[in-house]
Formats: structure tokens, sequence, C-alpha cells
């Protein structure tokens, strides 16, 4: 079936068979994204993964965790878990942009979540189909979620090989070795990731959506690439913050052997008691960092792509 998309009214579709060359770009900025921004993603899980990381500065135990790794592996030891991250990432982002942008042309269709538009639609920096509020917070959970669910155990090898805690030595070894321990291994840690990307990504997608729309309203001249990024990047900021805690939790789960560990409820009571509240937002300026960065590139090739394939 084509991926059909709409003009700025939300209505006379054009369809065209593009849902193919999505992947290909979805895959080229996820590969950007994992080897440029590999270094953030290591020393937020090096910190998450303890009980008590915030006894100190945030910036002081980002320091102390930089330094430590520089002095046992070199500068090569920030890059720790790339190929795991690769992995994970670069089918992961090829199929989130592809899915979220065929659901949201699906949907477009849609009255109840066709978007009515508030400004001129003359001067239009996106071809993406046009989607109410309610609309792109369920395309966006809905995407995010299913593609998480299908690399969830993806999901787990990037975490483990990026922590200290596990001597993993092959991508394929550790598979098989998280494989043979049975379902409840593979899907571990999903519900906690499903919480964070669910209303993670519902957000972005508002948020991107509204601040891309009133940007371009107010600054028509402004070139769209440039729209893209600034729309992304804060609509990341936003969507990181609220949901971070979940980070936290889904990473203590897949990393963490121990039973206390083991399920949702009981992280939680760990990590409260460990650190109260704080303990939840561990990392969360690196997280924030690395979000505010792979959101205004890969969002500002995607939209970019898309523009230039239907010129």
């Amino acid at each position: 079936m084509p991926l059909v998309f709409v003009d700025d009214r939300g209505c006379s579709p054009k369809a065209a068979p593009i849902v193919v060359k999505l992947s290909p770009r979805g895959a080229l900025s996820g590969f950007a994204g994992a080897i440029l921004l590999q270094p953030l993603d290591l020393l937020k899980t090096r910190i998450q993964q303890g009980d008590s990381a915030l006894n100190a500065r945030n910036t002081t135990i980002i320091w102390r965790t930089t330094k430590d790794i520089l002095r046992s592996e070199g500068i090569k030891g920030l890059w720790t878990g790339t190929s795991a991250t690769l992995v994970r990432n670069v089918p992961g982002v090829a199929l989130y942009f592809t899915s979220l942008t065929y659901l949201r042309s699906v949907m477009a269709k849609s009255a109840y979540f066709s978007a009515h538009q508030r400004h001129s639609p003359g001067n239009s920096k996106t071809v993406l189909p046009k989607l109410s509020g309610q609309g792109n917070l369920i395309a966006g959970a809905t995407a995010r979620v299913g593609v998480g669910l299908i690399l969830n155990p993806f999901s787990i090898l990037k975490a483990r090989f990026e922590s200290e805690l596990h001597a993993y030595r092959s991508l394929s070894g550790s598979l098989l070795s998280i494989t043979r321990m049975g379902p409840s291994e593979l899907m571990r840690g999903f519900v906690a990731s499903s919480l964070r990307d669910a209303p993670y990504a519902g957000l972005f997608v508002v948020i991107y959506e509204s601040i891309k729309r009133e940007t371009t309203y107010l600054v028509p001249t402004a070139y769209a690439a440039g729209i893209h990024s600034f729309s992304a990047a804060s609509a990341g900021a936003i969507a990181t913050m609220a949901t971070h805690p979940f980070d936290v939790i889904k990473t203590k789960m897949q990393v963490r052997s121990e039973d206390r560990y083991r399920g949702f409820t009981t992280t939680v009571m760990r990590i409260f008691k460990a650190s109260s509240t704080a303990g939840f937002f561990d990392g969360a300026s690196l997280r924030m960092s690395r979000k505010i960065l792979s959101s205004a590139i890969g969002w500002a090739v995607f939209e970019g792509m898309l523009l230039f394939m239907q010129t």
C-alpha cells in the first residue's frame, strides 16, 4: 500500500510509493546519531547503573565517570558499546520514522484525527500529514512502543554493553545467552521502556508539530532546516525531562542482575529508598543533551529528505 501524503489543509491525498525510501534515510540518521553521541549514552548508563549516583553534584559525577573511563580504557573507551548501539538504533530509527509517517498518513484520512489549520497553509515547511493534537499523540506513542517491543532484546544488549557490570565479548554470543534465559529475560525492562517511550514520543510529536507550525507562521522566511531543528530540539528537551524517571528504572532493570531489580515495582522502591526522588533523575542532563542533538539532526535530515523527494 503506498504511503499517502496530504496537502496543507489535511485533504486532497496524493499517493506516493515512498515508504521504502524512508527506511534508508531513517537508518542513516540512526547511524550518525549512534556514532556521534555514543559517549553521552555510555556516561548516562554508567551513572544510572549504581545505587546512589546523586551523592555528589551532577557535574562532579559526570567528570569523575569520564576520567575513570579515560584512565582505564583511553579515549576509545567512550565509544564502548557502539556496535550494540548501532544494532539497536539504526533499524530502530528507520522503523520509527517509517511507521510514524505511515500511521499519520492513514489517520489523516479520518475527520476525527485530521488537523484544523489555524494559520494559512501557503508557506508550509513540511510535506508530512497534518493531524490534531490527539492524532499526533496516538501516532507517536503507538509507533515508538511498537518499535520498542520488536527491538527490546537489542535494547538490553545495548545497555549491558555500555555497563561495566557485564563482560560480554560478542553481540551474537550475548544475544544467544539472553535468549537461553527465556522470554522474560528478552522482554526485561519493556514495561518501563513503554512507560517512558509512549509519553515521550506522543509528547514529542505534539510539541514538535506545534512549535514548527507557530515558528513557520511567525518567521515565514526562516529556512526549513532551521525550523525543523529548533522544533525538534525544543520538543526533545521537554519530552525528555517529563519521562526521564522511567529511563532510570529501565536501565537498572536491564543491567542489574539482583532480584530486587527484576520487577518494576521493586526497582522503583529500591531507587526511592537509595536516593529518594532525586534518584529518578540520574543522568538527566546527559540524556537531555543527547536527545536535543539527535532530535535536531534526525528530524532536520528526515523532513529535509521528504521535502527534496517531493520536489
